[in-house]
Order: C-alpha cells, then structure tokens, then sequence
C-alpha cells in the first residue's frame, strides 16, 4: 500500500504547479530583434541584472523566427532605391550578418534579392543574436529564459511590478509550471504588446479614426468589423533546391481562383541583381527574396534559397473565412469579433493555422498552376521544398512575421502628417522632433487588408483587397522617432519597446523594418539603463531637455558599438569624427540643414553664412544669451539683402561680437578659412583653438571640421 503510494506521487509529481519567481532590475518580455537590443544596450550601460523571456528558443524575431531573412530597408536617393544608411546596433548586427555569409559562401551578400542587398538564412541569424549576447549571458548580467508566454501582469498603484509566464508552444516545460519577475522596470517588446494590454496601460489597435488624429488616410468611420482591421501578418515559407520534384500535397482547402490576381505576375526571371534592387528587370516572385543566388554565384548544389513574403499569402485579420470564425466561436462566443491583439493565445492560434494554411496553398499554386503557365526555367519553385532548417512538422517558421500589433498611448504619438510627403524623393518630415532617438524613412506600406470572397460567400475561396487609402503607395520624409513615444500617458514601470511604441496605425505600416526595430530597442536600453541608474521615473527623463541630450549623445556615439544615426543623414556614418556632431548640432537646430538635399557634404567648405548662423544659434542654445538686436531695415552689407535666410544671424553676429569695423560687403557665400573660424569664436567671447592658427589662409574650413569644433564648444 505504501509502495502503491509513492509509486502514484512520483507519477504525479511532474504536473504538479510549480512556480519561480525572479527578481532582477530590468525584465525584457520578447527577445525579437527589438528586446535583443535593448537587453544588450542596457548591459552596456551598467544595468546588472537583465532578464530576457522569449517564447521560443531562437533569439532574433524579424531575422529568425519570422523568417524574414532577407532586409528590406530601401529609401528613395536621387531617384534611385538604396539603403537607408544603417548605424547603431543594427550595423553591428548586419556586419556580423556580412561576416558570417564570407565564412559559408564566400560573399557578403549571395542572396541578389530584389528588395534588399542583405540577407540571412534563419537558423544562422539565431546563433548570431546568440552570439552576440553571449559575453553579458556567460557574466550573469543577462539571463535568457526560453519557452514563456505572458500569463498576466502585476501592477501596484499604476505601476507595473511585474510579470507571470506561462510555458508556451514552443516551450519543452511542464505546461503546469509558472514564472514570475519581479523587475523595477518592464520593457514590451513581445510580438502583440500583451504586457502593455494586461497592465491596464492604454493602447490603440486597429484603425485609427480621422476625428483622433487628423490624418488624411485615417478612415471617417468603421464599420462594426472595422476594429479589426490591421497590416496583414504572413506565413513566410523558406524554399531550398532540391533538383528534383518536390511539390508538396495538395492543401484541403486549396483553390486555384485564390491566386486569380496574380496569374500575371513573373514566378521566374533570368536576372543576376545587375542594376541593383528595385530593379523593375528582375521583378518576379522567385527574385523578391531570394536568400542565396546559387545560379549566378556557382555555390554548391542544392544551396538555392528563396523566402515567400508576397501579398498573395498574406492573411487579413478582418472579415474571416467562415471555417476560422466557427472555430474561434467555438471557443468564445464573440471571439471572431475581436482584433488579433486581444484574443487568447489559444484563439491568435486559430488565426495562425489559418495563415499557415494559406502559406501552403500559395507554394501549392507556384509548384503546380504557375510552373504549368510558364514552364521550367534553369529554376523552378516545383524543384525547391520546404527548407527544414526550422526543425517544425510542418518545416514552416515557428512564428508569422506580424506588421502590426497594439500601439502604446505614449507622451507622443507620431502622425501620418508628421511624415507625409506628396514627393517620391524624401527629404525632412514636417515634424523633426527634438527629442529624437534614431533617424527613419519608408513608406506607409499596406499589404491588402480586406478579403474578396468569391460570389461573397465567406466559405469560398477568398483573394486579398486594398482598402481605401491603406495601401503600399504612400511617400514620406526622413523623419525621427522621439524618446516620448516609448513612455506611456499613464503607467510607471512600463516601456514599450518593439513595435508596441506611439505611433498610429498609418505610421505603424512605415516604422516596423528590422533596422527601425533595432534603433527602439538601443533606445529603450538607454532609456531604462539611466533611469535605473539615476532613479527617476522614465518620463521625467524623457521630459527633461538635459536628459533627452544625455540620452541622444549616449546614442550617437555607440554603448560598445556603433552610434546611432538620429538626424537622418544620408551621408554620415558612425565611423566618421563628426558623426557625433553632424546628429546633435542639426537636432538642437545650431547647424541646419539643407531643405532641398539629405546630404551633409562633410567635405564642402563652410560658407560665411553658414557659419555666421551656427555661431548665433550655438550662443543662443548657451546660458544667459545676449538679447537679439531684433531685424533692421538698414542693409548691414551692400550684398546681403533682407531676405536672405542667414540675414539676420549676419546681423545679430556683428551685434554680439566684437568684430571691429567692416567692410559694405559680407560676401556670404564666402568661404571661411581656419583662421577665421578661430577670428570669429574670439570676438564671440569664446576662447577659440590653438589648433586652428596653424593653418594658412588656404587651408578652407570644411563642414565636417566645423562641426566638430562647435561641437566641443557646445559641451
């Protein structure tokens, strides 16, 4: 009886509930790409204990669990596509990117995709983000805990405390066990903001309306399933040659008529990446984003790789399928009505196996329907099969790659119209916050949001449909992200980090590229690193002019790696002297920019306007500034009119400095030598460089060279 007994309480003794409960300083919930860099950010900057939760074992989300290999980071620079200038954490990322891609393959970039020169393949980019938190992990200042879900959110007079987890799909736990962190600060950068939704912090899901926000796409009104309506996620498969017929079972659910708004489109192209991306020569669904060029590059057999990340595939998240509303009824009456954001992971499960399933009908159509149009090529997607690198049944990724999740209602919400442009060439944005965190530029991009049923019948075959102004057509300037939009309107303890920060949804359809998501997570690091530090509330910091400074100069010039770019220059880069300088003057407004170019021209001579107005406004941004003399209506100078756009930084100059008598003519286009720079810093009361009076008259003062010297006057 009493063996009997044991035996039964070693049966059941692994189910019983068993719960840990961790107290650290920092708790980061996602380990995406986002909460990667924030982990690693915030170790930099001396925060000793970091707990990082992720619901699956690989770290990296956009790179690796989502499968969205190849990086599509374009902007538009004299009229040609080109990468946005990379920087921060995610230049270290893609070096590390470029740098396993020589090892294996012998090129940086094998893949030749038409959205982007960069790509990697998903198992390796989860040992790179492996590899790259490995020193603080093996230290103890960083612990990664895998296989977690959010279970709830514990929270104490508005402030978060903490977070329960519950084992995930993903995890290899006793589905009875618990985790619990107890932290002095929350990040949110999980897939769908679920700790920002159980913390009772406010959030936007969904459109937003016109009346919100006055933006000129937003929609009027919504109809009573509208609320529903967000970027389409996708299941994005990872093909590999095989050299033989590999075309995979026909789906139940498949119908040819799915795919009727594609039949026209290019599955296969001869195209080598000549011409660079974009190029409309090499546009077809094989080339879109192809992961490694074997063809054309002559690597190994059966090393071919492409990714599907193609409208057709993408899986609306209004007006469901009738077979996916019945099952989420079934499991809660009025679940089919709810947006993705706040249904259980059981029902956002009901909504994935449907994405899956449409995934696999789309390589269905490409293997059978749209090889039956076109015939074979030296390539074809009916001699490819699905990759195994995931390890899954299925060998589809683990997670889907999701545009769109809840937005935090944060001290600022970045608008359409603060980013909008009518051009297709992007400058400034309307708005250049002054408390921005990193510089960014990409369309409002919208892949089809609504269904198209055949004969309007929910349980037939359905094809994806633009709606409105929801759409991939959008322009928008070079703009900025501001340290508020990580800070909730009304909850301590609490950072949104990934793509849970304050933006609208519009906005949200541009700021969401692997890159972008990066730059949030450095600067929830450096947000959550000094306000640990200095024990203050994150808003106070992100609401103090001096802080904000500390935390863009921390940003720019790199925590143990890169700087970040935050004025978006096109020609600045991290490794440059000036880097540092070229942000912070033109951010604080000291040095402006040209309205007409993206271009500092760090090599072009200064002009003695130029220079006159970033003299003025330095002195001006210092303490107890002189009072401007205020505009006259006598020309100082024969050759500087009253509209000239330096005229009265001119005038002022010469009214706070002790400049001596002067000619009729300024000649503001000029150009300045360095003794001058040290002349004019002299009789504006600085005490000037000793390194500048070495120089003769012909040794021309550059903008990068004056820059840096502002730059050490403005410390």
């Amino acid at each position: 009886m009493i063996l009997r007994l044991l035996l039964s309480t070693l049966f059941f003794l692994p189910f019983l509930s068993r719960a840990e409960v961790v107290e650290t300083d920092l708790l980061i919930v996602g380990a995406d790409e986002s909460g990667c860099a924030a982990a690693m950010q915030a170790a930099r900057l001396g925060v000793k204990r970091i707990v990082l939760i992720n619901d699956h074992d690989w770290l990296g989300g956009q790179f690796s669990t989502q499968g969205i290999g190849p990086i599509d980071e374009w902007t538009v620079v004299e009229g040609k596509r080109v990468n946005f200038p990379r920087s921060g954490a995610f230049l270290e990322i893609i070096d590390r990117i470029r740098a396993y891609n020589r090892a294996t393959y012998g090129i940086a970039t094998p893949g030749n995709s038409w959205c982007g020169t960069d790509t990697i393949e998903p198992r390796a980019a989860a040992a790179i983000f492996d590899e790259w938190l490995a020193p603080y992990v093996a230290s103890g200042v960083i612990r990664i805990e895998r296989g977690w879900e959010v279970n709830s959110v514990s929270t104490e007079n508005d402030r978060v405390t903490g977070v329960t987890f519950s084992p995930s799909i993903f995890s290899r736990s006793n589905p009875n066990e618990t985790l619990k962190v107890n932290a002095s600060l929350t990040l949110d950068s999980s897939d769908l903001g679920d700790v920002i939704r159980l913390s009772g912090a406010a959030y936007m899901a969904g459109p937003d309306l016109r009346s919100r926000f006055g933006e000129p796409s937003a929609p009027e009104t919504l109809n009573e399933l509208g609320h529903q309506e967000m970027n389409p996620l996708s299941w994005c498969p990872l093909l590999r040659e095989t050299g033989r017929d590999s075309t995979i079972p026909k789906p139940p659910r498949y119908d040819e008529r799915s795919f009727a708004n594609w039949a026209t489109a290019p599955p296969w192209r001869e195209w080598d990446g000549s011409g660079g991306i974009y190029n409309m020569a090499g546009w077809c669904i094989y080339t879109h984003r192809r992961m490694v060029d074997r063809y054309h590059y002559g690597f190994a057999p059966g090393t071919e790789a492409v990714i599907l990340n193609w409208p057709a595939h993408g899986y609306q998240l209004g007006t469901l399928p009738q077979h996916v509303v019945d099952a989420l009824e079934a499991d809660e009456g009025g679940a089919s009505g709810k947006n993705l954001v706040e249904m259980s992971h059981a029902q956002r499960r009901v909504i994935y196996d449907a994405a899956k399933q449409r995934a696999l009908e789309f390589v269905y159509y490409l293997q059978t329907a749209a090889h039956d149009r076109v015939g074979d090529y030296p390539q074809s997607f009916r001699y490819m099969e699905l990759a195994d690198d995931y390890g899954t049944a299925d060998r589809l990724p683990p997670k889907p790659y999701l545009r769109e999740g809840l937005r935090l209602e944060a001290l600022h919400i970045l608008r359409e119209q603060d980013v909008r442009t009518e051009s297709h060439e992007p400058l400034w944005a309307k708005t250049m916050v002054s408390d921005g965190v990193f510089g960014w530029q990409f369309n409002l991009d919208f892949h089809p949001t609504r269904r198209e049923f055949v004969d309007d019948d929910p349980t037939k075959p359905w094809i994806g449909k633009h709606h409105g102004t929801r759409d991939w057509s959008t322009d928008t300037d070079r703009a900025m992200f501001p340290l508020r939009g990580l800070v909730p309107v009304k909850m301590e303890g609490l950072l949104g980090c990934s793509k849970n920060i304050g933006v609208t949804s519009m906005v949200q359809s541009a700021l969401r590229l692997h890159g972008q998501m990066m730059h949030v997570g450095s600067a929830a690091g450096t947000l959550a690193a000094l306000s640990l530090r200095d024990k203050v509330a994150p808003r106070e910091i992100a609401t103090t002019p001096e802080s904000v400074t500390e935390v863009q100069r921390i940003l720019v010039r790199g925590a143990g790696g890169p700087g970040t770019l935050i004025w978006p220059w096109h020609d600045v880069h991290p490794e440059d002297l000036y880097f540092e300088a070229a942000n912070l003057l033109t951010i604080a407004g000291i040095w402006k920019a040209d309205p007409d170019s993206v271009f500092f021209r760090p090599f072009q001579p200064v002009t003695r306007a130029e220079l006159a107005g970033a003299l003025v406004r330095l002195r001006a941004s210092q303490p107890d500034p002189p009072a401007a003399p205020g505009n006259g209506t006598t020309l100082l100078f024969t050759d500087v009119p009253q509209n000239h756009p330096e005229a009265e930084s001119i005038r002022t100059l010469l009214a706070w400095g002790k400049f001596g008598e002067q000619k009729r003519t300024f000649d503001p286009a000029g150009r300045v030598a360095w003794k001058d720079l040290n002349r004019w810093l002299i009789a504006m009361g600085w005490p000037g460089f000793t390194t500048l009076t070495g120089k003769t008259e012909g040794n021309l003062l550059t903008r990068a060279e004056c820059v840096a010297f502002l730059g050490r006057i403005r410390k």
